[in-house]
C-alpha cells in the first residue's frame, strides 16, 4: 500500500459521505477516469455513463448505516442499509477497489428491502 493515499477503506467512506451530502465534487474528486461500475443492472458502465446513470440517484440517500466495512489490500468490501429522504430502507454489498486513492471499480450485489418483505422464516 502506498503510504501518500488513505487507507481504503477511508477512501470507500468518503465516497458514501458524498452521496450522503450530495457533493458532486468530491465523488468527481474520488472516482478515477479508468473507474468502471458493475451491477445486476448495470455491466461495467464507464466513468460519464456512471455518474449520468447512478449519481442522479444521490438525492434520495438520507443515509448509509455500515453493516460490514472490511478492508483487504486495495479492495473494500461493504454491506449497507441505506436509508432514503422518503422513509425506505435496503441493503446492499458492495466491493470497491481502490487505486492511488480513488476508485476505480464499484460491482454491487442488490440485497433487500427492509424491512424484509419475506415474513420471518418463510420465502415470496
Amino acid at each position: 500500500m502506498n503510504d501518500t493515499y488513505p487507507e481504503p477503506a477511508a477512501i470507500a467512506r468518503q465516497v458514501y459521505e458524498a452521496y450522503v451530502n450530495k457533493d458532486r465534487e468530491a465523488i468527481e474528486q474520488l472516482i478515477a477516469d479508468d473507474f468502471h461500475f458493475t451491477s445486476p443492472r448495470d455491466n461495467r458502465l464507464d466513468r460519464a455513463t456512471y455518474f449520468a446513470r447512478c449519481w442522479p440517484n444521490a438525492h434520495t440517500v438520507d443515509r448509509f448505516d455500515f453493516v460490514h466495512l472490511v478492508e483487504d489490500e486495495t479492495r473494500v468490501f461493504v454491506t449497507y442499509d441505506l436509508r432514503t429522504r422518503e422513509g425506505s430502507a435496503f441493503r446492499n454489498t458492495e466491493i470497491l477497489t481502490i487505486r492511488d486513492g480513488k476508485l476505480i471499480e464499484a460491482e454491487v450485489f442488490f440485497g433487500w428491502m427492509i424491512p424484509h418483505e419475506a415474513p420471518d422464516g418463510k420465502s415470496l
